[in-house]
């Protein structure tokens, strides 16, 4: 039997939104709406939070959150995520498949998570999965919302934050990405061993540096209404969502 651990990568955030993570909505910090998310999931041995940060390790301690400090040197969430697999496996604990779930989407409810790390435990070929979730019109100019297009047999053909392909047919041949990222851990290995790829510098998308080293990234179709809090402005998004 797999066994398997759900990592959320959380750090304060930049200077455009500052103490990201902590900012509360509907009264409860961002990270605790998916930390509690991914506590309901059912596949997971552990639920870990990887972060370099101070506050963030702070309000951990304070619900009993399990924890893992990290460098303050990734730019992306995966090797922060590899990085936590690397001390957990020094301290004896070994996992087979790991699942990064952004601290930034408190829409993704444990059924979902589920759904996108079960598509590894069906098929043994696929060595990293994200889900695609369905795109609107305004979803499609917003540069913060990672589009992605895919091929007849579900694989990513390219992540960007600018609008394609040129003539889009909504969530058929173009969705949004639902961070919600199973990896085989040995290949999150092999994946942080690659220096950062020239488009995954471009897009600052972690996908496409598996894309670019010629692997695929498997799109799992998944139904549900998903915002992540990139901007300030997405709060009160999310609470309107969550209050009806």
């Amino acid at each position: 039997m797999s066994k398997n651990i759900c990592i959320i990568p959380a750090r304060m955030g930049s200077s455009r939104f500052p103490n990201k993570p902590l900012k509360k909505i509907m009264g409860k910090p961002l990270i605790q709406h998916v930390y509690h998310n991914c506590l309901k999931t059912k596949l997971f041995k552990k639920i870990l939070i990887a972060t370099p940060d101070i506050e963030i390790k702070n309000f951990c301690k304070n619900i009993g959150a399990d924890f893992m400090m990290t460098s303050n040197e990734h730019t992306r969430a995966s090797d922060r995520c590899h990085e936590a697999i690397l001390k957990l496996e020094e301290q004896g604990e070994f996992y087979d498949i790991i699942t990064m779930v952004q601290g930034d989407e408190p829409l993704v409810k444990s059924a979902v998570i589920d759904q996108i790390t079960n598509s590894l435990l069906i098929d043994n070929d696929i060595l990293c999965a994200n889900g695609f979730g369905e795109i609107n019109n305004e979803d499609l100019i917003d540069n913060n919302c990672i589009k992605v297009v895919k091929d007849l047999n579900n694989n990513a053909i390219y992540f960007s934050r600018k609008e394609i392909p040129s003539n889009p047919k909504l969530s058929v041949n173009v969705g949004k990405q639902i961070c919600v990222i199973p990896f085989r851990t040995n290949f999150l290995k092999i994946y942080s061993s690659w220096s950062e790829t020239p488009l995954e510098i471009s897009e600052s998308i972690d996908m496409l540096r598996i894309i670019e080293n010629g692997y695929k990234v498997k799109m799992v179709p998944v139904e549900g209404i998903f915002h992540p809090v990139d901007v300030p402005n997405d709060v009160k998004i999310v609470e309107d969502i969550l209050k009806n």
